[in-house]
């Protein structure tokens, strides 16, 4: 029998409080299992299947659509402390008593709620392409990131325009993540709704408005800390990554060249082989 790869893992679903959670379940191995939050909009199927896999290889890994997104059913956060809740919920329908946890974008806004709120249950933390709140460049994205982003019926040269650089090497290695998230076939999930989009930009600017004094959370992140990013991140400045990782206790930080927002899409590779080490 073959292993469950990105491609085949069915998505299953547990219910709790009125919310019947979409989610899939991969890999075996490590301490304990990677929650994997995603970014805005986004569903079980715009992870970048290399990377997936590549952490499953070495580690259970747990993918989530959000309440209202997606699959998943139930009323979906307008702020991320909402949001952050709702994960919560979804590791306890699960029996999961400690996680590692990986938060891409707006699913890192969510993963340091978590990690504030719930430090028990995280054990080691990622933040990927995110940012602090009430951190400088966070109230909204700049208004042609925003036009992409916020696409009624989002194409590839969307996805192309806000994830990866603006140079040839780097659109080149995001048109090979097309490829790649495309390749699922069968069970794909179902598209995120204009509402959801919706209500995700609600919490992103709730998230960022301008507050200084919110950035001295960041120093009750007690957990060892991964930050991951590009070196050029257009849709949440780059700047941000180096604010958290001299903030956040316990924290390094990883810069991929030539990158914007989806670093670990451009480098799956790279970035797994650095989140497995970091995981131990």
């Amino acid at each position: 029998m073959s292993a469950v790869t990105h491609h085949t893992a069915p998505t299953q679903f547990v219910e709790a409080d009125g919310v019947r959670y979409a989610y899939r379940r991969l890999g075996s191995g490590g301490e304990v299992p990677l929650v994997m939050l995603q970014h805005f909009t986004g569903n079980l199927d715009n992870w970048d299947p290399a990377l997936v896999d590549a952490l499953a290889a070495e580690r259970e890994v747990i993918l989530v659509d959000y309440p209202g997104v997606a699959s998943s059913t139930g009323a979906f956060a307008t702020t991320i402390a909402q949001m952050a809740q709702q994960i919560i919920t979804f590791t306890g329908a699960l029996g999961l008593e400690q996680i590692d946890l990986l938060g891409f974008s707006i699913g890192g806004f969510a993963a340091q709620d978590i990690a504030l709120i719930r430090p028990r249950l995280v054990r080691r933390l990622v933040l990927a392409g995110t940012g602090p709140k009430g951190a400088p460049g966070m109230h909204g994205w700049r208004k042609d990131i925003e036009t992409h982003a916020r696409a009624e019926v989002p194409t590839g040269e969307d996805l192309l325009y806000i994830f990866f650089a603006h140079t040839e090497t780097s659109q080149a290695k995001g048109v090979e993540f097309l490829g790649r998230f495309m390749a699922r076939t069968e069970g794909r999930d179902v598209p995120s709704s204009l509402a959801s989009r919706d209500a995700q930009y609600d919490a992103v600017l709730e998230w960022g408005i301008p507050d200084h004094s919110a950035l001295q959370r960041l120093t009750g992140i007690q957990c060892p800390t991964l930050i991951i990013q590009g070196d050029d991140d257009l849709m949440i400045p780059t700047k941000n990554s180096y604010l958290m990782a001299g903030l956040i206790p316990d924290a390094q930080i990883r810069i991929y060249p030539d990158a914007a927002h989806a670093s670990l899409f451009q480098y799956p590779a790279d970035a797994a082989k650095d989140v497995n080490a970091f995981l131990g």
